[in-house]
């Protein structure tokens, strides 16, 4: 049997060793990376930060994987996720199928039930995420727009528009996907 509360002093200097090594090689590789590589904008992103994560725990923890290895293990995460955002950001088809697009969920008050079941969001979920953004209910909402990192956006309704709005793309893709319950105008 293995021992399970203390395991001799090599193991625990070992840990702090590579510990505070494999952390500063982490930090080091995050800056110069740029802030991009731990923004938490997608789900791809999502999992970037938790493999990260994991790896360092690994590092730490595991006597069968070296402080080496190890930092080519971050370096290659890190560099996979510079050259996917890289590539995401100069092409379109990547940015797509990294990020995936945002969904109009709510237009100018009503549900676009197509688009909700799509999503695979109920209702309730759209009520509270309007609740929290501080807004009573549907009747005062221009949008509510499920993002690329899961989160929801509510807009709503009132003041002036200038510009391009960013829902307009939205609703011009609701409406071709979903054309017997697109949004009313």
């Amino acid at each position: 049997m293995e021992p399970m509360f203390f395991d001799g002093w090599a193991s625990l200097v070992r840990t702090c060793i590579v510990g505070v090594m494999a952390y500063c090689f982490l930090v080091i590789s995050l800056r110069v990376s740029g802030k991009r590589t731990l923004a938490k904008m997608n789900a791809f992103d999502w999992v970037v930060t938790v493999a990260l994560g994991s790896t360092l725990a690994t590092i730490l923890l595991s006597k069968d994987v070296t402080l080496a290895q190890g930092a080519l293990a971050l370096s290659l995460l890190i560099g996979m996720q510079f050259a996917v955002t890289w590539s995401g950001v100069r092409v379109d088809w990547v940015r797509s199928v990294v990020s995936g697009e945002p969904a109009l969920l709510v237009y100018r008050g009503e549900f676009l039930h197509a688009a909700l079941l799509k999503e695979r969001v109920n209702e309730d979920d759209v009520f509270a995420a309007v609740r929290s953004a501080g807004v009573r209910g549907l009747g005062e909402v221009e949008a509510v727009v499920l993002e690329t990192d899961g989160s929801f956006s509510v807009l709503p309704l009132g003041g002036e528009r200038s510009g391009k709005s960013s829902i307009e793309k939205l609703r011009l893709a609701g409406q071709a996907d979903n054309s017997e319950h697109g949004p009313n105008e």
